[in-house]
């Protein structure tokens, strides 16, 4: 642990069988250490840590101080007992941590190796294994080191590696040797190897490695295919050699496992911030106290001079002051307990245990969970306002099935009424025993050209079959295995397959398919390869009578420019078929081909071959020579695939959106096939006011474009807002939060120069959507245009930026965190998502088709993300509100326990004299009250889950900061002190004069303290009764347990026992008995309690019947429900995937502007080493099948709710006129879909003895008469509806006059219910119930 480092390396020199030269440089062994500690070092690294702290710090000082006996008047033991356990549970917890992560390295490192070791393998362990040794890899084996791959059981030198583990993609790669050392096959030969490799020093690039192999006096170039890095596994290869030439951490896989940042809550910013104030509030009492000891120590103190002298280094008022002042802040410090900080991390990690456990997060078909894999982030998750999502294997399935095609004019695979008979699957298997089983094709017409030996028919396959870079593996005859660069090649070659043109094998210079059953191979001549930029690849092959063809397909955008003239009237068929199939939200792709005379061929060949050897710019001199030869193409179709999306996107987009929560997507595909997937998850709907793209290539016409779309956004806001009655002054808005501005006349706003104000741009009416591209993205994205585009694209309710790098997804996260200070959420499932996973306040991945790369980088992890909206909606909002109220209810009991020693201290002559037993002060935040705010923390709810997902307007309080912020702090603070004083005074003047029935005055300083102390705890006990929403066995048991824990407790303390035991130590001696026995204590404990209790209940009562919160009104609608034992109503996702669902989840044609996508991953594909000479054999991994239903039901239309910051007149009749009273009027009716999303529609609520609460919000906008009298059970069906509308917010609430949850707030408890029943009572009396009035 001590050695001393070696300098950083400039380059690396290592030597093939040479340890001795090898160890003089001190590279790393392969040793790897990812745990912390040691036995030795765990107790003095660990306690350094936590002291690091600064809350652990500040309770070290105050043990300190209570060290000094001239300023303590607690015993040492009430500071380090609490601060000794929690530096106990943190200790264990990370030895706990500490000690898997030795077991997982003890793992690793134990593995065994073959390692050639004196002309002989030897097993040796991982760790053994030292840089230059020659290590063999067989079959299946993870490899060990980063090696230098040297010879291989396959022809070439070649290998295929698995990555999955490394950078997250699952799809196999190949390496191979360089070719002087591919022929070093056994072990002599490798033994006697003695080449030096000298390459760059280790680095964290996973993609690049640079270096030189000197041997036998020539030097060989080596690059990244030339390596096989730790965490890959050999996979088809039966056994390779290779050298280590980084090893251990130096290894790019430890190079790359850099600590995640941190991450840190807005709470716990919050808290921070709030125990700083805490800590000056300190500061300020003692210097109150102090001051006062010199007061009175000056002008009465003297006069005990005689019988009570000050202590010997007291000399004068002013130093006993400064030591009072001294003495009252560890009597004092109470006020941020140390047990705050352990109950925190109990409660999250009580969430995140929740969230683990939750089944329907449960993917059965993965047999993948959900998964925590942080504890620190979960009330953050009911925060989020912005969630940044990855399209492919995100919001699809990256699964892509053959749907649609056009052959000459003619289209194939219509699709289906999904209200009418469903066609027949085709059976291929009668035709063509090659056939792939789980082929799906609908339209029997195709099937019928092929065999009827239509000649454009047969080439439209000929050339799927031949024009891509796919490896086939055939492991008996006519099973076979095929592994494509991107799932959309695999589609196309499956589809040829099972029209009768089956791809059966390749080598470096020929491709040998089956076309109708004839055996056919043909010459590979050359492959003109994918990149971003060409869009399109080509092969050149030459079929058994020696005609020379060029097949190639490609985006339309780029491949129908290259046709021969004479192809016009088809390109204007087959695009028209394209128009549509892209309105069907399908990735097309166009197929063409020319024939080539062999003179063609040749002259293009050699200027192929010096483009392909030069030795500077080699990929623009390649690119000029395919462009050459792609030209005069003749057309023969189109295809379309289908990337399905997966199942539930829509729904839980349209929750979500109706949560007030922007989604933004972030994609490195083009811009039609984002905006395909975007109107076909419904982020995008043909209903929109307008959808604008941003496509300029300069900085100037980006701003420009921008500019244009904000005026434009105000423009029809002004006309859309104009057209509505009694809407002046409100905007339809995307969300509001905290600290804006009044909303004035749009009129007035609208004659602000650009850029407008950001109130304005936040007040937006309408619903738009923006469309950005990569280079546009770029611009954007520069300092001097990020408000730019951010107050543009904010006003936007989808945005969608196309062609973006992972550092461009990045920045977009890290722009709205700077600029809009709100919570953000990053969602993938790739290793190109990572960084823009890190960057979100919340990383979430999917594990899905592109490995776990994105999964080890998040906070939360499942597998679709339909999961989202109850990670959010149910745990994240729950998880809010509990942090919530136990923050609230904590620093208020404290401050209740605390005061009372500063109202003591102007009756005690300000001599830091403690009210309570020492035992007390000690075992009350650790055994008195931890228990009962642990289980309120942890279990509490205010509605239930399917409450939650049925009204996302729910979620909007944590979004706005409602239920804990420095307002809410100050009312329990308020709370808190105006308690401490009752229990203080109360028992003081009552005490002061009573006497026990022997005569015997109780005014004694042990009485009043068992008193103030006894009133304490059950004036704590009852508030959090009231204060907990949701009681379970274990709360019944922790609050009523808690008390008469106390009561245990302090009988045994104050016995005769323990006094005899240790008399120095138990001062109360038979105090609680003497004290509790008399009637006049019980009587002044019961009058405390009930001035503490009552205001706080008369004050909750009022605030549920004048202004309940949506929660209360959700809450209410349940209990009417409950009371006609009707059903408590479907979850969200189950009442979509009942209504309006289409088979095989296909979308219905739309009809608008052209949006086309090409089917092609954007990577370089695998044509340079197809064609380098090497044998391409293919690994015989079997491609997983996943079921490719999903619902596609939707909400047509999201509606917007209504910005409630601004301040309206009252109306006419003197009752005021809520911003969401005027929305009805602009909002457009909910497709079937959205009708079931509360559960509330279809299930009407006839309750004849129940009435909505009193919401003072207006039920409609559109006329100004009241509504019509309805009966209750109308009015309760009527609640329901407005609450699905979007129209009673908390907003709205909060214009009335504002919610106060927190310490003062109304629970959802017993006390909740028992109002509500009784309003139902009341409400019954009277005839017809107005919703508002």
């Amino acid at each position: 642990m001590f050695r001393k480092r070696p300098p950083p390396e400039e380059e690396r020199k290592v030597r093939a069988n040479d340890r001795e030269y090898n160890e003089k440089f001190q590279y790393a062994s392969n040793c790897i250490m990812t745990s912390k500690y040691n036995i030795v070092t765990f107790l003095p690294v660990n306690l350094f840590e936590q002291f690091q702290e600064v809350a652990n710090t500040y309770f070290l000082f105050l043990l300190i101080l209570q060290l000094i006996p001239q300023i303590s008047s607690l015993s040492w033991f009430t500071t380090i007992v609490p601060l000794a356990l929690v530096l106990s549970i943190t200790a264990v917890k990370d030895a706990t941590d500490d000690y898997f992560r030795h077991k997982s390295d003890s793992q690793v490192n134990n593995r065994q190796s073959q390692v050639l070791i004196r002309g002989s393998l030897q097993n040796e362990k991982w760790m053994n294994v030292r840089v230059g040794d020659i290590i063999k890899l067989e079959n299946n084996q993870f490899v060990a080191a980063d090696l230098l791959l040297l010879s291989s059981s396959e022809p070439h030198g070649l290998c295929y590696i698995e990555t999955a583990e490394l950078d997250g993609e699952s799809n196999m790669k190949v390496r191979q040797s360089v070719s002087v050392t591919s022929e070093l096959g056994d072990q002599n030969n490798l033994a006697s190897f003695d080449g030096e490799v000298v390459c760059e020093p280790p680095n964290n690039k996973l993609d690049r490695f640079c270096g030189t192999l000197y041997w036998r006096d020539k030097k060989y170039t080596l690059s990244n295919q030339n390596m096989l890095l730790r965490g890959c596994v050999l996979r088809n290869t039966e056994a390779c050699y290779g050298l280590v030439i980084f090893a251990g951490p130096d290894t790019k896989l430890m190079q790359n496992s850099g600590r995640t940042k941190f991450k840190r809550t807005s709470i716990d910013r919050l808290m921070n911030t709030l125990v700083l104030w805490i800590f000056g509030f300190l500061v300020c009492m003692g210097v109150i106290l102090a001051v006062g000891n010199a007061v009175w120590e000056r002008e009465v103190g003297f006069l005990f001079q005689s019988y009570l002298p000050w202590d010997p280094p007291v000399d004068n008022f002013l130093f006993s002051a400064f030591l009072s002042f001294w003495s009252y802040v560890i009597i004092l410090n109470t006020v941020v307990p140390i047990s705050l900080y352990v109950s925190v991390e109990v409660i999250r990690l009580g969430h995140s245990y929740f969230i683990n456990w939750d089944r329907q997060m449960f993917c059965s078909q993965c047999n993948t969970p959900a998964e925590a894999r942080t504890t620190t982030l979960n009330e953050e998750l009911g925060q989020v306002e912005y969630i940044f999502s990855d399209k492919t294997g995100t919001l699809t399935q990256n699964i892509m099935s053959f749907n649609k095609c056009s052959i000459n004019g003619q289209t194939y695979g219509e699709g289906s009424d999904p209200l009418g008979p469903q066609p027949k699957r085709l059976d291929f298997t009668p035709f063509n025993p090659l056939a792939d089983p789980d082929f799906c094709f609908y339209d029997d017409t195709l099937l019928e050209a092929v065999k009827v030996g239509d000649t454009h028919t047969h080439k439209f396959f000929r050339l799927l079959s031949l024009c891509h870079t796919v490896m086939s593996e055939e492991k008996s005859e006519g099973e076979l295995l095929y592994k494509a660069q991107s799932p959309d090649e695999g589609a196309l070659v499956t589809a040829a397959r099972n029209f009768g043109f089956v791809f059966r094998s390749r080598t470096p210079g020929t491709i040998t398919t089956t076309e109708m059953g004839r055996s056919v191979t043909y010459t590979l001549l050359a492959i003109l390869d994918f990149n971003n930029i060409r869009k399109r690849m080509s092969v050149i092959v030459r079929n058994s009578e020696g005609r020379i063809c060029l097949y190639c397909k490609g985006a339309d955008t780029v491949l129908l420019e290259r046709l021969h003239p004479c192809n016009q009237e088809l390109m204007n068929i087959t695009s028209d078929h394209l128009n549509e199939y892209a309105a069907d939200g399908l990735r097309t792709l166009a197929l063409a081909y020319r024939d080539l005379s062999e003179d063609e061929w040749e002259a293009w060949s050699e200027r192929h071959r010096i483009a392909a050897k030069a030795a500077s710019c080699r990929e623009d001199r390649l690119a000029a020579t395919y462009e050459q030869i792609e030209q005069d193409m003749v057309l023969l179709g189109a295809t379309a695939i289908e990337d399905k999306l997966q199942e539930g996107v829509p729904e839980t987009i349209a929750v979500l959106s109706l949560a007030n929560i922007k989604i933004w997507v972030l994609t490195g595909d083009k811009q039609e096939t984002a905006v395909n997937i975007g109107y076909s998850c419904k982020m995008l709907t043909d209903d929109m006011t307008e959808v604008f793209i941003i496509s300029g290539h300069t900085v100037q016409s980006v701003r420009q474009e921008l500019r244009r779309a904000r005026d434009r956004m105000i423009e029809m806001s002004r006309t859309r807002d104009g057209k509505e009655e009694g809407v002046e002054g409100c905007f339809m808005g995307n969300g509001f939060r905290e600290g804006q501005g009044d909303s004035r006349g749009g009129e007035k706003q609208l004659q602000c120069p650009p850029p407008p104000p950001s109130n304005l741009m936040d007040n937006i009416s309408g619903e738009f959507a923006l469309v950005i591209n990569g280079h546009s993205l770029a611009h954007a994205l520069e300092a001097d245009m990020e408000t730019e585009f951010v107050s543009t694209a904010c006003a936007c309710k989808a945005v969608i930026c196309c062609r973006v790098t992972p550092l461009q997804k990045a920045q977009v996260v890290e722009m709205i965190k700077k600029h809009k200070k709100a919570v953000t959420l990053a969602i993938g499932d790739g290793a190109n998502d990572v960084s823009m996973i890190k960057s979100a306040h919340i990383g979430v991945g999917i594990s899905g088709q592109e490995g776990i790369q994105a999964v080890l980088a998040s906070d939360y992890s499942f597998s679709q993300f339909r999961f989202l909206q109850r990670l959010l909606l149910v745990h994240g909002r729950w998880s809010y509100l509990r942090m919530c109220r136990f923050l609230c209810y904590f620093f208020y009991k404290n401050f209740a326990f605390t005061m009372v020693h500063f109202w003591f201290g102007f009756y005690c002559g300000f001599s830091a004299q403690t009210v309570y037993d020492q035992y007390f002060i000690t075992l009350y935040n650790i055994v008195y009250t931890s228990l009962p705010v642990l289980a309120m923390g942890i279990f509490d709810q205010d509605v239930p889950d399917q409450r939650s997902l049925e009204y996302p307007k729910l979620y909007e309080p944590g979004q706005l900061n409602l239920l804990f912020n420095k307002r809410e702090f100050f009312i329990c603070i308020a709370q808190g002190i105006y308690t401490s004083v009752v229990l203080f005074f109360v028992p003081c003047a009552i005490l002061s004069d009573a006497t026990q029935s022997t005569g015997v005055p109780l005014a004694d300083y042990q009485t009043f303290a068992v008193t103030t102390a006894t009133a304490l705890v059950i004036v704590v006990s009852v508030q959090i009764a009231l204060d907990t929403g949701f009681w379970t066995v274990i709360n019944h048991v922790f609050v009523w347990g808690s008390l008469g824990l106390y009561f245990s407790i302090m009988l045994a303390l104050q016995s005769q026992t323990l006094f005899g035991i240790f008399p120095n130590q138990f001062h109360f001696v038979g105090s609680a008995q003497s004290t509790l026995l008399q009637p006049v204590v019980w009587l002044t404990i019961a009058l405390a309690t009930a001035i503490c209790i009552v205001p706080v209940l008369a004050f909750r009562f009022l605030k549920v019947d004048l202004k309940p919160q949506l929660s209360d009104t959700v809450r209410y609608t349940q209990l009417v429900r409950q009371k006609k034992r009707k059903p408590a109503g479907r979850s969200v996702g189950g009442a979509w995937r009942g209504v309006g669902s289409v088979s095989e989840g296909r979308l219905g044609a739309r009809g608008s502007s052209r949006r086309s996508g090409y089917a092609f991953a954007h990577t370089e594909g695998f044509g340079e080493l197809i064609t380098s000479g090497k044998n391409m054999r293919l690994s015989s991994l079997a491609m997983a099948t996943f079921a490719s239903r999903h619902s596609s039901s939707w909400i047509d239309t999201l509606r917007r709710k209504k910005h409630s910051h601004t301040n309206t007149p009252p109306s006419a009749s003197g009752e005021s006129s809520p911003a969401p009273s005027c929305v009805s009027g602009s909002i457009p009716p909910l497709s079937n879909s959205s009708s079931v999303l509360c559960g509330s529609q279809d299930a009407p609520i006839e309750e004849e003895t129940g009435a909505a609460p009193d919401t003072q919000t207006a039920s409609t906008s559109s006329t100004q008469n009241p509504p019509a009298p309805a009966p209750a059970s109308e009015a309760a069906d009527g609640l329901a509806q407005t609450l699905n509308a979007g129209v009673l917010t908390p907003a709205a609430l909060r214009s009335q006059g504002g919610d106060s949850p927190g310490g003062w707030t109304i629970s959802l408890g017993a006390v909740q219910e028992a109002l509500l029943r009784w309003k139902g009572r009341a409400s019954a009396s009277n005839s017809p119930v107005k919703l508002a009035e």
